[in-house]
């Protein structure tokens, strides 16, 4: 899909592409969260799952970082059980219990009850606010959509709630093997269906969120996780758009996931060290994103610094996209989150082991 604006920033997208850039771009998972002020401002006045089905309040949301946090790229604002509620799970959100699932999906019978999702229908609002998102944006930067992947998606749905030991959703994979490919398999075409769907709102990339994958063994992982959130990618892909496949917990497995998924991009967690990820990898050319430990930014901001510069070197000056390991974290200091994004857009590749590769680079490609 082409884009009617020109990208005033396109950094993210070139590092996605693993292009020649002249800095490292960056962003923050939750970056439109409840660390900042502004967004509890908002929140003060809807519940959650209003705020994701009001195009309005998601598009403000989604915006404040841009402005507020001066990120390289906006993600829209959302939540990853809008698929399986759009199948026919009836969904609940309340403040200090989590989302749940009322009627959990145990059997055969209520697989196949679960209705095919039609995003344009059953999805618009979400549409809408990447709609409003792209517009008031105005080509500054680009923008993400997301999904979560089947087996994350699946564990709730099977649990009926968010969970530490996934004993319920776990249960019917050694159970209920055929019932739980079942449920992966419509999950997977819900899933890159809505892929789709958001590129054509105008998404300039996408993200699959499996945010659950650590919680399987490698042989359940193979069999359970990684085959379906390859199958979503490809069909996100299909749009032309690059596509980042986030696997927390399975750093393990980075190198199956780029070669099953084919994603641009492979999100690191913070459980590997960049240079463990990169050597993981090998000379696959993809393109890598993260991994500063959340918790580093409650410390003071010259450690902030010091740790981010450390990463970015790790990294090096192409193919990387610089975000934390996971989600920012609700408690942090809107100071600190601005300090982790300013230490990736100032630092000096100019006196980087990495100078002469990055200028021959840039020189190639001017």
């Amino acid at each position: 899909m082409s884009d009617a604006v020109p990208l005033a920033n396109d950094l993210f997208l070139r590092a996605l592409r693993r292009e020649p850039v002249e800095r490292t771009p960056v962003w923050m998972m939750r970056q439109a969260g409840r660390y900042l002020p502004e967004y509890r401002a908002v929140r003060a006045g809807s519940d959650f799952l209003t705020m994701c089905r009001t195009p309005e309040l998601a598009a403000e949301v989604t915006l404040q970082p841009i402005d507020l946090i001066g990120v390289d790229a906006a993600i829209i604002f959302s939540d990853i059980l809008v698929v399986p509620e759009a199948m026919g799970c009836h969904l609940t959100l309340d403040e200090g219990v989590g989302p749940q699932f009322p009627t959990p999906i145990r059997s055969a019978a209520q697989v196949k009850a679960l209705r095919d999702v039609d995003p344009v229908t059953d999805l618009g609002y979400m549409l809408d606010a990447l709609r409003l998102v792209k517009r008031e944006l105005n080509g500054r930067v680009p923008l993400i959509g997301f999904a979560g992947a089947p087996w994350t998606l699946a564990s709730y749905m099977v649990e009926g709630k968010g969970t530490k030991q996934f004993a319920v959703a776990k249960r019917m994979l050694f159970e209920q093997p055929a019932v739980a490919h079942a449920l992966l398999d419509k999950l997977a075409v819900a899933v890159g269906e809505f892929c789709r769907a958001q590129v054509a709102a105008g998404a300039q990339a996408i993200q699959l969120f499996d945010s659950w994958a650590g919680a399987l063994a490698p042989h359940e992982f193979r069999e359970f996780a990684l085959p379906y959130l390859a199958r979503a990618a490809k069909m996100a892909r299909s749009t032309g758009v690059p596509v980042i496949a986030f696997a927390p917990g399975a750093s393990w497995a980075l190198d199956e996931i780029a070669d099953a998924t084919q994603a641009d991009a492979i999100g690191v967690d913070w459980h590997i060290a960049p240079q463990a990820a990169r050597a993981r990898l090998g000379d696959r050319a993809v393109a890598m994103q993260g991994n500063l430990d959340p918790c580093t930014l409650y410390a003071p901001i010259n450690e902030i610094e010091r740790r981010t510069h450390d990463m970015l070197e790790a990294f090096g000056p192409f193919g990387h996209v610089a975000n934390l390991g996971h989600g920012i974290l609700p408690d942090i200091s809107p100071a600190h989150a601005r300090a982790f994004v300013q230490a990736v857009q100032q630092h000096d590749w100019s006196r980087s082991a990495h100078a002469a590769m990055r200028d021959e680079a840039l020189g190639a490609s001017a």
